[in-house]
C-alpha cells in the first residue's frame, strides 16, 4: 500500500480554500485524533490492513531488519560494497547514535504498534464474527514488533540479568494526543519478553487455523517458538514448533529453490510479506540482488560461505554470478518475502529435542535434520550433535535475518579476518546492539542510551 500523493494534494488544497472560514477552529498539532475517526468495523479492518503494510515496510520486515541481522552478524561470509552510510556502519559494527537505519527501524516499528493499538482500542465497533480474529491479528503484530525491537536495541535475553537489563518501551495504548505520558521509559528485557509471550499466547487462541495470507494460529505458534528459543526455553520452543508442524497445513516445497522468489505463498510459508506490482516490499532484492536482477549489488557472497556446504547439497548451488557472487534467494523484485518457513520449525524442534534429550517431541532430531537434507539432496547423517544442527540451521536459513540472533542466543563470538588481522566480537559486545536513536533521546529524556553510545 502506497500513499496516494494526488489525494494528499487534493486534501491540502481544500484546506487552503477553507482556511479563512476555519482560522479560529484550529486543533492543536499534538492532537492526532485517530480514535474519533474510527467509527465502523470497516474502519478497523482498514487500520488492521494498514498495520500489515506498515509491518512489512522496507525498514522493518520488508527486508532491512533481515539485511541488518546478516550484516552485523557477519564473520566473513558476505561483503558489503554499497555506498549507503547506515548499513555500512552496521556491517563494520561501528554504529553511531545518529545511524539513519536505527532511527527508521525504531520509528516504523512503533508506528506499526500504534496502528494496532488503535485497532485494539476500537474492537467494540467490530462485527462479532470478526472481533476475535482482528484482536488476534493485532496482538500478533504488536508482539512481533516489540520482539524485533528488543532483539535489536537491547541486550539479548541470555546476556546478564534480563529482569534488570533495559529493554524497549512497551506501548499498549494508542497515541491520540501528545502528553507527558507519551515520554515513556524503557521496560526491562524480561518485561518485554513477558508482554510478547502474553500477546502471542492470546493470539494463538483467538486466531483461526487458516486466514488467507494473513496471520493465523500457526503464525502465532511459530513466533512463540522463536521467542522461546531466544530465551533458551527449549521445551516450549519445540512444543510450539511441533504445533505448527502437526497441523498438516504446510509442507516443504519439493526442492529448496521453490521456497523463494514466489509471487504467492509457497506450501511452506507460514507467513510471508506480500509483494505486488503496486507495492514493492522486497528490500532484500535491493541489497542482495545484483544489478542484473533489479538490485544494487551491495552484498556479495564470499568463498568462505560458498565453501562451507557439502558438494552434494543443492543449497550450495543456490547462488549466481553476475560479476560477483550473489544469493539466489532474493533474485526477484516483485515476490513475497518468506518471514517464517516450515523448515525453521523442523530446525527448532530438532534443536529443542537434542538439547533436552529423553523422549523427543514429534520425532528425533536426526529425522528432522535429515528431512531438510533430503530435500536439499545432501548426504544424510547417521547421527547429529549440536554443532551439526546449528550448522544445518545456517545452511537452510542463510541471508533470511537469523544470523546475529543465532550468534547471540548461542553465546558465540564473531571472528572476522581483515587482511592479516583477526577481529572479534563476543555475543554480548555492546557493538552488536543498535543505539537508541538520538532523535528519540533528545526529545524523550526518560529514554536511557545503550552502552557505548553516550
Amino acid at each position: 500500500m502506497k500513499i496516494n500523493n494526488k489525494l494528499i494534494f487534493a486534501v491540502a488544497f481544500s484546506l487552503i480554500l477553507t482556511s479563512c472560514a476555519d482560522k479560529l477552529d484550529v486543533k492543536p498539532v499534538d492532537d492526532v485524533d485517530a480514535i474519533s475517526a474510527v467509527k465502523t468495523s470497516s474502519d478497523v479492518e482498514a487500520l488492521l490492513t494498514g498495520a500489515y503494510d506498515s509491518m512489512t515496510d522496507a525498514d522493518v520486515l520488508g527486508g532491512n531488519l533481515q539485511r541488518d541481522a546478516e550484516l552485523i552478524g557477519d564473520n566473513g561470509d558476505i561483503e558489503w560494497q554499497g555506498t549507503f552510510v547506515a548499513p555500512g556502519e552496521i556491517f563494520e559494527k561501528t554504529l553511531l547514535k545518529t545511524n539513519g537505519q536505527a532511527q527508521a527501524t525504531w520509528l516504523d516499528s512503533y508506528r506499526t504498534i500504534n496502528i494496532v493499538n488503535n485497532v485494539l482500542a476500537n474492537l467494540t465497533v467490530v462485527d462479532a464474527a470478526k472481533k476475535a480474529r482482528f484482536e488476534g491479528e493485532a496482538k500478533l503484530i504488536r508482539a512481533w514488533m516489540h520482539f524485533e525491537l528488543v532483539r535489536v536495541f537491547a541486550k539479548t535475553y541470555q546476556d546478564g540479568t534480563p529482569a534488570s537489563n533495559p529493554g524497549v518501551p512497551i506501548v499498549t495504548v494508542p497515541t491520540a494526543k501528545i502528553t507527558d505520558a507519551n515520554f515513556v521509559s524503557r521496560n526491562t528485557v524480561a518485561e518485554v519478553y513477558q508482554a510478547v509471550i502474553a500477546d502471542l499466547t492470546s493470539a494463538e487462541t483467538l486466531l483461526p487455523a487458516k486466514n488467507s495470507f494473513f496471520a493465523n494460529k500457526s503464525t502465532a505458534a511459530a513466533l512463540l517458538s522463536r521467542v522461546y528459543l531466544m530465551q533458551a526455553n527449549y521445551d516450549a520452543a519445540r512444543q510450539a514448533a511441533n504445533r505448527v508442524i502437526t497441523t498438516g497445513n504446510y509442507t516443504l516445497t519439493e526442492t529448496f529453490d521453490l521456497a523463494f522468489n514466489n509471487p504467492t505463498n509457497s506450501t511452506e510459508d507460514i507467513f510471508a510479506a506480500q509483494g505486488t506490482d503496486q507495492d514493492y516490499v522486497n528490500s532484500l532484492n535491493t541489497f542482495f540482488g545484483s544489478t542484473a536482477y533489479s538490485g544494487r549489488g551491495d552484498i556479495i557472497i564470499n568463498d568462505q560461505h560458498l565453501n562451507s556446504y557439502d558438494v552434494s547439497d543443492e543449497r550450495s548451488n543456490f547462488f549466481y554470478q553476475s560479476g560477483d557472487i550473489y544469493t539466489a534467494k532474493w533474485m526477484r523484485l516483485v515476490a513475497n518475502i518468506p518471514l517464517i518457513r516450515l523448515a525453521e520449525m523442523y530446525l527448532t524442534r530438532a534443536e529443542g529435542n537434542f538439547r533436552l534429550g529423553g523422549t523427543p517431541v514429534g520425532t528425533t532430531a536426526l529425522a528432522d535434520i535429515n528431512r531438510l537434507r533430503n530435500r536439499a539432496g545432501a548426504k544424510l547423517y547417521t547421527s547429529v550433535d549440536l554443532p551439526t544442527i546449528l550448522k544445518e540451521r545456517r545452511f537452510e536459513l542463510a541471508f533470511e535475518g537469523h544470523r546475529i540472533h543465532d550468534i547471540k542466543r548461542n553465546k558465540q563470538t564473531i571472528i572476522k579476518k581483515s587482511g592479516s588481522t583477526s577481529l572479534s566480537w563476543a555475543f554480548n559486545s555492546p557493538k552488536l546492539i543498535f543505539p537508541i536513536p538520538l532523535r528519540e533521546t533528545d526529545v524523550n529524556k526518560n529514554l536511557t542510551q545503550n552502552e557505548g553510545y553516550q
